[in-house]
C-alpha cells in the first residue's frame, strides 16, 4: 500500500468515526431534551394523560369552540411528542381525582366544571366572574386583591397553570388553561408550547400560575402574548376579605 492509498484510507476512517461520534453526541442531546420536556408535562413514555374538553357556552347545544379545538389540537401534538397516550374526555363526564395522570383543563369555569373543581381546590385566590350579563366585569379576574378586565379583541387575560399536589415523586401536573374568551386558551396552550423548556429553567418541576396578556386577538389572533406576572402565591393564597373591593382594577386600554 502506497502512501497516497494510506492517507485516503485513514482519510475515510476519521471521517467515519467523527460521523459516528456526531450521531451519538446529537444522539445524547436529543435524549436529554425529550426526558427534560417528559419530566415538566409529567409524561414519560406510552404513559397516560387526559385532555378534558370544555363547552362552548354560546350555543344550547353540546359544542366546542374554534379556538378551543385548536388549543387541543396543539396540547394533542405536544402529547404525542412526549411518546405519552392522551384521552379526551368532556368537562362533565370526568368522574376521578388528580395525580394518577397528567391533565390539560382548558376553558374558564363558565364552559368547564372540572376548571371550577380545580381552581376551587388549588387556585382559592382566584375567581372569575361568569355572569352572563353585560358589564365591565363581566369576565374579570380577581387574583388577591387585583381585577383584570378584559377589552374583547383588544386586551385579554388568561391563566396559565402546571399545578402538582402532595409530594410523591410520580405525583403527574395538571396544567390549567383558564381564559376569558377562547381565543386567550388557545394562546395560552401556544405559549406553553413555545417557551416549556424555559418555564422548565426557571421552575423545575414546581407548580406554578401565570397571568398572561392576549394583545389586539382581533388582528393578530392568539400570537401575540404578554407575560403580566407570576402570581403563584395568590393565587394560592385564600382570597383577602377587601378582595370585593380591590386595591386596583386593571382596564383594558
Amino acid at each position: 500500500m502506497n502512501d497516497d492509498v494510506r492517507n485516503i484510507a485513514l482519510g475515510v476512517i476519521a471521517a467515519g468515526i467523527s460521523a459516528a461520534l456526531g450521531w451519538v453526541a446529537r444522539t445524547y442531546l436529543w435524549k436529554r431534551k425529550l426526558r427534560r420536556k417528559q419530566a415538566f408535562f409529567g409524561l414519560p413514555d406510552n404513559s397516560e394523560s387526559l385532555l378534558v374538553v370544555n363547552r362552548d357556552p354560546a350555543t344550547s347545544e353540546p359544542a366546542v369552540h374554534r379556538f378551543d379545538v385548536f388549543a387541543l389540537l396543539e396540547l394533542s401534538a405536544l402529547i404525542k411528542d412526549c411518546g405519552a397516550n392522551v384521552q379526551m374526555v368532556t368537562q362533565d363526564a370526568v368522574h376521578q381525582g388528580f395525580g394518577e395522570r397528567t391533565e390539560f383543563c382548558v376553558g374558564g369555569p363558565g364552559s368547564n366544571r372540572r376548571m371550577t373543581a380545580h381552581m376551587s381546590a388549588m387556585l382559592p385566590g382566584v375567581r372569575v366572574n361568569i355572569d352572563p350579563e353585560p358589564g365591565p366585569d363581566r369576565g374579570a379576574f380577581q387574583i388577591g386583591s387585583e381585577r383584570y378586565r378584559m377589552d374583547p379583541g383588544v386586551t385579554e387575560y388568561v391563566i396559565l397553570a402546571r399545578l402538582t399536589v402532595g409530594q410523591r415523586r410520580e405525583t403527574r401536573p395538571v396544567f390549567l388553561f383558564c381564559g376569558q374568551r377562547a381565543i386567550t386558551n388557545q394562546a395560552a396552550t401556544r405559549y406553553l408550547a413555545r417557551h416549556h423548556e424555559r418555564l422548565h429553567r426557571k421552575h423545575g418541576n414546581s407548580s406554578f400560575v401565570l397571568l398572561l396578556k392576549v394583545v389586539n386577538s382581533q388582528a393578530y389572533g392568539p400570537d401575540v402574548v404578554e407575560l403580566v406576572a407570576d402570581v403563584t402565591r395568590a393565587a394560592q393564597a385564600p382570597l383577602p376579605a377587601q378582595a370585593t373591593a380591590p386595591r386596583t382594577s386593571h382596564r383594558a386600554s
